[in-house]
């Protein structure tokens, strides 16, 4: 018969605890096996079996204590409904044996697990990229030859135009254009470049002709 999918439960810190009950092991004295089987999961402390709880025929109940409430919780999650000698065991929680002690640092634990989540999660940058380092490092290399692409076209594109004679000088008098109010404005636009010059070279010949005058002032 096919298997039913096991319920989900949800644990809070006061359901779990370092101490587990299991159930349907097999009646074959089997204790030093089953203590084995989950200190693989952290140190266990206490292997016992428990006579007093009711069972099933030719099984029995083992109780069950961890050193820590997180290795407790590992192997819960590993062990539950996990087939041991031929019978599929029954991992529970139990919280009822605890201490006062043991709540306490229990629940200490756990708050230190919070603060550690909250700063943890407060000092990650909000605008932080969800992509691989190497993601980031092919995007980064990409953009990098682009560029490089991009600054050898133009320097290519420029120094064609200056070898090719056609663009070494263009005649004053040439239309650029079939429409003659256009060839109008490119010729006005040249005769204020031609002002400009002019006036540029004037300037710069009238302060090259000037000499330079010398202080024959005292100095105190």
């Amino acid at each position: 018969m096919p298997r039913e999918p096991a319920g989900v439960r949800v644990y809070t810190v006061c359901d779990e605890s370092k101490y587990l009950i299991v159930r349907n092991v097999p009646s074959l004295g089997c204790g030093d096996e089953l203590a084995n089987l989950f200190a693989t999961y952290g140190p266990v402390e206490e292997c016992t079996p428990m006579d007093a709880e009711d069972c099933e025929p030719y099984t029995d109940v083992f109780f069950i204590k961890f050193s820590q409430v997180s290795n407790a919780r590992f192997a819960k999650r590993k062990l539950d409904e996990s087939v041991f000698l031929g019978n599929r065991l029954q991992v529970s929680y139990a919280p009822q044996f605890e201490s006062l002690l043991d709540t306490k640092e229990k629940l200490e634990v756990r708050r230190k697990e919070v603060l550690g989540r909250m700063k943890s999660s407060a000092g990650r940058p909000e605008g932080l990229s969800h992509h691989s380092p190497g993601q980031g490092s092919s995007a980064g290399n990409s953009h990098h030859q682009m560029s490089s692409n991009k600054r050898e076209y133009t320097k290519a594109f420029h120094a064609s135009q200056i070898e090719d004679p056609r663009f070494s000088h263009v005649s004053s008098n040439k239309d650029y254009f079939p429409s003659e109010s256009m060839n109008a404005t490119v010729n006005l636009v040249r005769e204020k470049l031609d002002k400009i010059q002019s006036g540029s070279d004037n300037s710069s010949a009238v302060v090259t002709s000037k000499k330079p005058r010398t202080d024959n002032r005292r100095r105190i």
